[in-house]
């Protein structure tokens, strides 16, 4: 066997937040008290477990059980069985960073810049389809790779799609609040396009999207809002004030650098699933490292790990006012004081729901869709990011908004 090769990548960001989340389990294990003798083992307490978590413990427990073995045998089997998670998280870790894949796709070239942002033409015949991405993440998430490209598939179906990549924030975004970004880069990039866009948000870029469009109603011929958040207290709203709450332990390094740092944004995420960080690297060790899928995974997750800042005055907007306060479903957020009302959007409009999505759960979006007078909700079986770029994208987000895109403009 050839021994493996040099590590190319620094990830998954942060690692010691990685590695320190899969040994939890493993820590917990060790703090639990042992089962009575007339009693079932379980592990007792308020640490959580999954239902697939619950059903390996019966399992072993009744193996155990029937082998006569004593109550302390299952809390070494339920270690042995951490330990071996543990070994094959690592064995993931590496091989994700020392994979061979690189990202080789080429930027087309810029129609319109200004500050750090960029207007990408990726050409095409047909409408014009202005994509607006996340602040926090890089905007080639819909260009993702070779065969995993939205904006390449509906170039060559119809379709001319741009791509608003606000890019990395310098001294002056770094100023930037939601209404520089909305009133002042986005609608300029509008105006930069000779004819009225379809305007399609991506995450967060939805929302941005959403009140461009309802400012500039003579730059819109029609919205598509693309796993948008909007009840931010929909299904779990301790959990959305727990990240506001996080607020004042950021004002520091917010102040002192002017941003909330990527792995200071890839914290707050893994938090909302925390337990799924090591079990997708315990499934990518698994895959056939030549092969598709391990590829995929990994132009996924070096998209995830070349994360961008956020501007202060940005982070304390959104983690204040849509986590903390959920001002966008109180009709209570404004930009450059116009109020974003999606009932006041009258033209038409594509709302795209992930139905595995967990950053932003149907919960959220759905009530977004229900207030546009003229939605087509889509229920996407796919997640989050899966729906945009993942190896089920095309079925998932791809030809249906393709097919809408048809009839709507």
């Amino acid at each position: 066997m050839s021994p493996p090769g040099p590590l190319r990548r620094r990830g998954p960001r942060p690692l010691p937040l990685h590695l320190m989340l899969g040994a939890a389990r493993g820590w917990a294990a060790l703090a639990m008290p042992l089962p009575s003798p007339d009693a079932s083992p379980s592990w007792n307490g308020a640490w959580p477990r999954s239902k697939a978590g619950q059903a390996e413990a019966a399992r072993i427990a009744s193996r155990l059980a029937a082998s006569g073995a004593p109550p302390n045998a299952f809390r070494a089997a339920i270690l042995r069985r951490l330990w071996r998670d543990d070994a094959a998280l690592l064995k993931g870790l590496a091989a994700y960073r020392r994979h061979p894949h690189i990202r080789r796709l080429q930027d087309p070239p810029a129609i319109w810049s200004e500050g750090s942002a960029r207007l990408l033409d990726y050409g095409g015949d047909g409408p014009p389809v202005l994509f607006v991405p996340s602040l926090v993440n890089r905007a080639y998430v819909l260009d993702l790779d070779e065969g995993s490209s939205l904006l390449r598939h509906l170039a060559a179906n119809g379709a001319r799609p741009l791509l608003l990549d606000w890019g990395w924030p310098g001294e002056a975004e770094r100023r930037f609040t939601l209404t520089d970004h909305v009133a002042g880069r986005l609608e300029r990039a509008l105006m930069a396009v000779p004819e009225p866009v379809v305007l399609a948000g991506y995450c967060m870029g939805g929302l941005l999207a959403l009140a461009a469009a309802l400012r500039r109603p003579d730059r819109v011929r029609a919205l598509a809002l693309l796993a948008t958040p909007w009840d931010f207290h929909a299904g779990d709203a301790r959990q959305a004030r727990s990240l506001a709450a996080l607020m004042p332990g950021f004002e520091p390094v917010m102040d002192a650098t002017g941003t909330l740092p990527v792995d200071w944004l890839q914290a707050m995420f893994a938090m909302l699933d925390p337990w799924a960080l090591a079990d997708k690297f315990r499934s990518f060790g698994r895959l056939p490292q030549e092969g598709a899928r391990a590829r995929l995974f990994v132009a996924l997750e070096d998209w995830l790990n070349d994360g961008v800042p956020l501007a202060a005055p940005v982070a304390r907007e959104t983690l204040r006012d849509w986590y903390g306060a959920n001002a966008p479903a109180r009709g209570e957020w404004r930009v450059a004081g116009w109020p974003v009302e999606p009932s006041a959007w009258r033209g038409p409009c594509f709302v795209a729901v992930p139905e595995r999505d967990r950053i932003v759960p149907p919960a959220s979006a759905l009530p977004l869709a229900a207030a546009i007078p003229q939605a087509v909700t889509h229920i996407a079986r796919a997640g989050h990011i899966g729906m945009v770029a993942g190896s089920g994208a095309e079925a998932a987000l791809w030809r249906p908004l393709l097919g809408w895109l048809t009839k709507a403009v």
